[in-house]
């Protein structure tokens, strides 16, 4: 199973390499647009992405973006969660 995290395209690096700056959880990363440019790459600055391994995926709007890292979110709080578990009943042993 792949997992592709929002993140909003803040500008165009490189439009021969379809390049493109996207933000992450408040972290920049440059990522290729290739699967989601259009005829104007700089129509692409500001839209939410799916980003995969450095490949903006497909394009998704605020909403589902601010769901998704939520939804993100809950379950890196539910791993600590277990994490912590596993640690106390090892502890126990």
């Amino acid at each position: 199973m792949c997992l592709g995290i929002p993140g909003r395209i803040t500008a165009i690096t490189d439009p021969v390499r379809l390049m493109a700056m996207a933000e992450v959880s408040g972290v920049r990363r440059e990522v290729n647009v290739a699967c989601i440019a259009g005829n104007q790459l700089d129509d692409l600055v500001g839209q939410w992405a799916l980003i995969h391994v450095g490949f903006a995926m497909s394009l998704i709007d605020e909403d589902e973006a601010e769901k998704t890292l939520e939804a993100l979110r809950e379950l890196g709080e539910a791993q600590e969660t277990l994490d912590q578990m596993a640690q106390s009943v090892e502890a126990l042993r």
